[in-house]
């Protein structure tokens, strides 16, 4: 069974009752944009067209802002769609000449965008603008270049793309509905092919099979920024943090902050300009 919405100047979008075992449902929503905190505080606004992620990554740290604990455990099985996101934004006129993070506690490419093609249409209401938003977009899902058309009329964005390990292995443990690592290095060069900044995010990293190896990989795409970071403990109420199943997950491989330390040492013979302040979450 399909349920249907119009979205305003959007074409009619359809968007099934469940998907690849994830729940769907729509929700209208007060307002599109939040004030941006944390660690990207940097910006103005966070913008998310979806609540939850069919990604549902076993570290994920946007479980921890999900106020109810029932769905907060069941994090990955659930998405709720904005489902008036778009008129939302068409009148929010403080988000001229803002700068914007897309993606901040969802990623606006999960495998849901296929069907309501929401986040493009956020998109074509965000380019129209004057002054246009500085735009980051955080994804991990190749489904991004399916934008590249409407990327390319932006004065300022850029791409943030969460490529986290080396190997395919640990990638189906870690983040076993999430697109391959080739797949996301594929979409990273097609992005800077077309023109687009990109910026590689290892974050957090996973374990690694040979740092020097994916730093070549990494360097071979030519990014605008690279970053990385380890798991982390959330200190507080809807603070983020590692979810306690990566952090299993992290044990059973034996992967700690040393074994870190150690891969980041080695990458950065090959990538200097590997950053572990968080570079590539700052404003474009």
């Amino acid at each position: 069974m399909q349920t249907v919405f119009d979205l305003p100047m959007a074409q009619t979008i359809s968007a099934p009752e469940s998907l690849g075992g994830t729940e769907i449902a729509m929700r209208r929503v007060k307002r599109i944009l939040n004030p941006a905190k944390g660690m990207v505080e940097a910006y103005d606004f966070t913008l998310n067209p979806y609540i939850g992620c069919q990604f549902g990554c076993s570290y994920c740290y946007a479980a921890f802002f999900v106020a109810e604990p029932a769905k907060a455990d069941d994090w990955g099985n659930w998405v709720e769609i904005k489902e008036n996101a778009v008129e939302l934004l068409a009148n929010e006129h403080s988000v001229r000449g803002s700068k914007v993070y897309l993606g901040s506690v969802t990623d606006p490419y999960q495998p849901i965008e296929m069907e309501t093609g929401l986040t493009r249409s956020l998109l074509e209401v965000i380019v129209k603008m004057n002054p246009q938003p500085r735009l980051v977009i955080q994804t991990r899902s190749p489904l991004v270049t399916r934008d590249i058309d409407l990327l390319q009329k932006f004065d300022h964005v850029r791409v943030n793309l969460s490529i986290t390990t080396d190997n395919e292995q640990i990638r189906k443990e870690f983040e076993p509905k999430c697109a391959s690592i080739a797949r996301r290095i594929e979409a990273a060069h097609k992005l800077k092919r077309s023109g687009i900044a990109v910026g590689v995010c290892i974050s957090p990293m996973l374990p690694i099979a040979d740092p020097e190896r994916f730093a070549y990989w990494l360097r071979d795409i030519n990014a605008d920024c690279y970053s990385t970071c380890t798991f982390h403990k959330g200190s507080r109420s809807f603070a983020s943090g590692t979810r306690p199943q990566g952090a299993k997950l992290a044990k059973k491989w034996d992967w700690n902050s040393l074994e870190y330390v150690e891969a980041v040492v080695k990458m950065k013979r090959i990538l200097p300009e590997l950053d572990t302040k968080g570079k590539a979450f700052d404003p474009v």
